[in-house]
């Protein structure tokens, strides 16, 4: 469990505000973006419905798979409404209420991109996405080292690539009835020392964990 210091945020003002206006870009670049449509279209199943969660306009699903449903949440309306994936949205800040408006087992994957460092309660939302996954259903949380740096709980903000791998597993291990989550780690090719002398960055790195919702025997 994170302590409370962990979970606070330089800037504590309500996260409604911070994301009133809508913000057409991507918060990674193509390579990562490359990578996790592979990964989707590697671990996802046709015509099987999906929750994409902490999502924007665009959801970078494969756009040669379709899906029975896919449902999308996130924190501004018309990020949302622009995004052609999905067939439903809702806004719903879950650092204020954590509790998804659907039903136990209700989806066969849920998807959260590059949004896992700002949870609060982290545990609880693992909880839920445990919840509305059918038993067999996968949750893929990627990430890089990107974020809104004054949203970012402390836990994640000034600590490692590594330490976020771990973090995102000790979010899966307080859920009993996960597997134990796959890594899948990418850093990128090495940085060339004359491009790094003129400021130009590399890649961004690519990081996804992937767990199921196992069957939990009752004895």
């Amino acid at each position: 469990m994170l302590a409370a210091s962990q979970r606070q945020k330089l800037d504590e003002s309500n996260d409604t505000l911070f994301y009133e206006h809508p913000r057409f870009v991507t918060h990674v670049d193509e390579r990562f973006i490359e990578q996790l449509t592979e990964l989707y279209q590697e671990r996802l199943t046709p015509n099987s419905c999906i929750l994409d969660m902490m999502s924007s306009w665009v959801s970078h699903l494969p756009s040669d798979m379709q899906f029975a449903q896919v449902e999308g949440h996130g924190m501004n309306a018309e990020e949302l409404a622009k995004n052609p994936r999905l067939d439903h949205y809702f806004v719903q800040d879950l650092n204020d209420n954590q509790t998804l408006p659907f039903k136990d087992c209700t989806f066969d994957a849920v998807l959260n991109t590059v949004s896992v460092q700002y949870l609060q309660q982290p545990e609880t939302v693992f909880a839920e996405i445990y919840r509305v996954l059918k038993p067999g259903g996968i949750a893929i949380v990627s990430f890089s080292n990107r974020m809104f740096y004054q949203k970012a709980i402390s836990a994640w903000r000034d600590s490692s690539d590594a330490h976020h791998i771990a973090l995102v597993k000790s979010y899966f291990a307080s859920v009993k009835g996960f597997s134990q989550p796959e890594v899948i780690a990418n850093q990128g090719p090495p940085i060339n020392p004359i491009l790094q002398m003129m400021g130009m960055a590399s890649s961004d790195p690519f990081y996804a964990l992937i767990a199921e919702r196992m069957e939990v025997l009752v004895k």
